[in-house]
Parts: C-alpha cells; structure tokens; sequence
C-alpha cells in the first residue's frame, strides 16, 4: 500500500508517518500545494495512494481545496468510483459544516484529531485493506 499524508504539524506528521510505514510506503506533504504535487506526480507514474490521510487546516491551500484538485485529477486520468484514491479528512474541525463539505467533494472518511493507531488500524480494516 502507498500512503499520503498531507499534515503541516510537524508532530503530527511524524506520528503519523510512523504508524503508515507499517503497513507499506508513506510520503509526507506539509502544505496544500505540495500534496496536490505529489500526488499528480504518482497518477502519472502509474503509482496512485491507495489511501490519503488529508489534514483540512493547511498552508497554501486547505484540505477541502486539496480534495477537490485530486477528484479532478482522478477525473482527467479516468481513475473513478472503487480505482480512486481513499481519501480520509484528519483535522481539529468536528462541525457539520467542514463534515459535510467534506463528504459532499467525495472525501472517503473523517477522523478528528487526535488520530490514535487504533482508529487507522480499524479503518483500514474497514476498507479491506488489512484484517484485523
């Protein structure tokens, strides 16, 4: 599996990180603009994220901003339904409004922070992608 994780705190990136290289390769992007690079760069190459952990509060451009170019970068190479990546919302930001945006651009899931191992572990479970 190939993660992304798009967090500007360097802690949280960190911890993060950590917990994705166990379950196979993770790239960190610390603003919008950077994720949004990085993973053009890996639809391009044929390498897509199986799974991007995407932080909404972020320099240059915000998670909600960032989801929306990686839909439409989906959408120009055709990679749609079940082939996109899975997209899950880690943030601060528990109100209806950012959680609805949020699943209305097509984001697959929405964790508030602290993200613990136990919520990743269970949701890739969730998805199929390990089993518990």
């Amino acid at each position: 599996m190939k993660f992304l994780v798009c967090e500007d705190d360097y802690i949280t990136s960190q911890v993060m990180l950590e917990l994705m290289l166990a379950f196979g390769k993770c790239d960190l992007a610390e603003d919008g603009k950077k994720a949004v690079e990085l993973f053009s760069i890996a639809i391009e190459q044929n390498e897509p994220y199986s799974f991007i952990f995407l932080d909404i509060m972020m320099p240059e451009l915000d998670g909600q901003g960032v989801l929306n170019k990686l839909r439409e970068i989906e959408a120009e190479y055709g990679v749609l339904g079940l082939d996109a990546s899975k997209v899950i919302m880690t943030t601060a930001l528990d109100d209806y409004q950012n959680i609805k945006t949020a699943f209305n651009n097509q984001a697959d899931g929405y964790l508030v922070k602290p993200v613990e191992k136990d919520k990743i572990v269970q949701l890739l479970n969730d998805f199929g992608m390990i089993a518990m």
